[in-house]
């Protein structure tokens, strides 16, 4: 799909994702690449326009993360954000160096509106500033548009070579018209027509995997989460029976999940797929018997899906193609996009194990973020109950049930989630909480029920909201739904006494217990 491209090169900034996110909701495509690729192969990709993220470093110590200073000498606009801004002023003759103190959180923004970047943009609002050093010099031929009470450099220019630097972060929430000046960039200064839209992608896809799959064979590993299931659908529409799915029921779904993704993609449902669930519950109850680690019990889980796909693959005799559901954001955080650390390494990233015989994998959503993702899903025509479910770990309820697994405590836990779904449904409250789900902890205590001594366990209530899922904050339910919650939990679920409502943020804590 010939796209307009703009460049995001990464050096080791916390928010580079979600830099690339916003410039997609531009309509403009964006690709995240790390300050270390050859400057020969940006130019190669013919980019619009190159953004610097944010990185820990500091950009005048020896070693320190750079760029090749003919960058700037392309004619292609570059806008740097925080350290980037701080580099492109270093590399060109501007002098950067350690602030007294560090400039953490919100600051009133002034902002010259003369400025290309600028426009539209008030003269005062709110900007989130992160940073250690400062511009305390620009770089000859620059200009200074924005400043803040802390900060005199906020903002500098050189327009006649289309260069750009903001010192605060405008793709996050809290600077108010981050988006606005993050669209002057794409959209005028780097002059992108906004070509990118998921209604298109459907098309291109559709037509590059019929080319690609032509009469052969193709096996999809189906868990029913967003991902996989729009997948799924896309391929289904390209090549309809040809494809078959194999949905893996481990026993570690919420309640009735399997019986809502077979409803959807099985012989009842409106998909020309060949559609195969396999109930394997008790295997993998089995298999988890005394363990309690998390890492064991994902370990565990991962490996026996494996062994259960790779059957049914073999069953089903020789296959061409597999489908995966990896998306962008897999591949960034598996190590393979940009120079942020490696976060998780993510299964479906790199291929399921050799023995399942395929020419070739086909990931059609590679190249997506997860909202895209979605979007993608509503122009295929999924149900939006399952293009906006919630996020779903891979291990499922294994891994929010804190230690060893059984039958009983998966019980426990879809009965609670279940309620507590429930009621934020009820509430109105499901798409203004980015996750929410009930575990169950390893805690028992003594209650009283009924006149009667209880030693019973403890549900606990984890909602978030989140912008990237790297840091979260608890949700603020009001108090009379999570006392509805946890009155049905205790008086409708069995051998559970006590309910806590988890309003730990990420980080320290992480959103899912294990």
């Amino acid at each position: 799909m010939k796209k307009e491209l703009v460049v995001v090169i990464d050096f080791g900034g916390q928010y580079n994702q979600l830099v690339a996110r916003r410039v997609r909701e531009c309509n403009v495509y964006c690709e995240i690449y790390s300050y270390k690729v050859d400057l020969e192969k940006i130019k190669a990709m013919n980019p619009k326009g190159i953004i610097l993220t944010g990185g820990p470093d500091s950009c005048y110590r020896e070693g320190a993360a750079t760029c090749d200073p003919a960058l700037f000498e392309l004619g292609i606009p570059v806008l740097g954000l925080c350290y980037g801004a701080q580099l492109m002023n270093h590399v060109l003759g501007g002098q950067v160096k350690r602030a007294t103190v560090r400039e953490y959180g919100k600051a009133e923004l002034k902002v010259n509106t003369s400025s290309p970047l600028f426009e539209g943009v008030p003269e005062e609002s709110v900007c989130w500033m992160s940073h250690f050093d400062y511009i305390a010099r620009i770089a000859p031929g620059f200009e200074i548009v924005a400043t803040t009470k802390d900060c005199p450099v906020a903002a500098d220019q050189c327009v006649e070579k289309k260069l750009y630097g903001i010192q605060f972060h405008p793709e996050v929430l809290h600077t108010q018209y981050g988006a606005k000046m993050l669209y002057n960039f794409v959209r005028n200064i780097c002059g992108c027509k906004g070509d990118w839209r998921m209604d298109a992608f459907v098309e291109e896809q559709v037509k590059a995997i019929r080319e690609k799959v032509g009469t052969g064979k193709v096996l999809c590993a189906l868990s029913g989460g967003v991902d996989s299931s729009v997948a799924a659908v896309l391929l289904s529409k390209a090549i309809g029976n040809q494809l078959t799915c194999v949905f893996v029921d481990h026993g570690l779904l919420r309640k009735n999940e399997g019986d809502e993704v077979e409803a959807i993609f099985g012989s009842e449902g409106n998909y020309e797929l060949n559609f195969i669930r396999v109930n394997a519950q008790q295997r993998f109850y089995v298999k988890l018997a005394g363990a309690s680690e998390p890492e064991t019990k994902r370990k565990i889980i991962g490996e026996e899906f494996i062994r259960v796909f790779e059957e049914e693959a073999k069953k089903i005799g020789a296959v061409d193609f597999l489908v995966q559901g990896t998306i962008y954001p897999d591949i960034v955080e598996s190590g393979l996009g940009g120079e942020s650390a490696v976060i998780k390494s993510h299964h479906n990233v790199g291929g399921l194990p050799d023995c399942v015989e395929f020419k070739e994998i086909i990931e059609p959503l590679r190249d997506l973020f997860k909202d895209e993702v979605r979007q993608v899903g509503l122009e295929l025509g999924i149900p939006e109950t399952l293009v906006f479910r919630q996020p779903f770990p891979g291990p499922g309820l294994g891994v929010r049930i804190v230690g060893e697994v059984t039958e009983e405590k998966v019980r426990i836990v879809q009965e609670a989630d279940a309620i507590y779904r429930e009621e934020i449904a009820n509430a109105g409250l499901e798409r203004s909480i980015n996750q929410y789900f009930a575990a169950l902890t390893n805690m028992r205590s003594v209650g009283v029920m009924g006149d009667e001594r209880t030693y019973d366990y403890a549900v606990a209530l984890r909602a978030v909201n989140t912008i990237d899922f790297m840091t979260a904050e608890a949700s603020e339910i009001p108090w009379p739904v999570l006392r509805k919650v946890t009155s049905r939990i205790i008086n409708e679920v069995g051998h559970v006494n006590r309910v806590l409502y988890d309003i730990t943020s990420k980080p320290p804590g992480t959103i899912e217990l294990e």
